[in-house]
């Protein structure tokens, strides 16, 4: 029963290595994605969270997370794209564009733009957290910010203020 708007099929998804991290810092795994029909994972992005450095955080819930569709081969990515963007963002865009796939999962701002430029949708993990409290997913906007941003990722006050007024939740 997906509701009908003007706004891109957003039923099929291919996500960034930001967002899998920020999600799991706001939620603690990756179930909330699985409102989605199918979540795509380039395989650069795959190879990104498993050298995410000493702690690696986020990689055990990825890897729990087996209803991901998760490349295994290397993509051949536009020039344009790796000049501009890191190897898992332009994996993302590429993805999207060979498989015409309508929205991707970046919460860079320069990966936004580019995909945005290429014609895509966009929407990042504070998307991801409103749609899931729009669809009824009981949680707090505002502990989930909190365990994001005592995990090192950074919003901006306006995506904070945003977020929190979108969730009915603002102080």
């Amino acid at each position: 029963c997906w509701r009908t708007s003007t706004m891109p099929d957003t039923r099929d998804i291919i996500i960034n290595t930001s967002p899998i991290i920020a999600l799991v810092a706001a939620l603690g795994d990756l179930s909330v994605l699985q409102m989605y029909r199918n979540v795509w994972v380039p395989l650069e992005v795959s190879e990104e969270l498993a050298t995410g450095g000493a702690a690696r955080f986020a990689l055990a819930e990825f890897q729990a997370a087996h209803w991901l569709h998760k490349r295994t081969q290397p993509l051949s990515i536009a020039p344009h794209l790796l000049n501009t963007l890191d190897k898992g963002e332009a994996s993302v865009i590429q993805l999207a564009l060979d498989n015409d796939i309508h929205t991707v999962v970046i919460d860079e701002t320069a990966g936004r733009r580019v995909a945005r430029l290429n014609g895509l949708a966009v929407t990042g993990s504070i998307g991801i957290l409103l749609r899931a409290k729009n669809e009824g997913q009981p949680f707090s906007m505002q502990e989930a910010i909190d365990r994001m941003q005592a995990h090192g990722i950074w919003l901006s006050d306006r995506v904070t203020t945003f977020a929190l007024t979108q969730a009915g939740e603002i102080r």
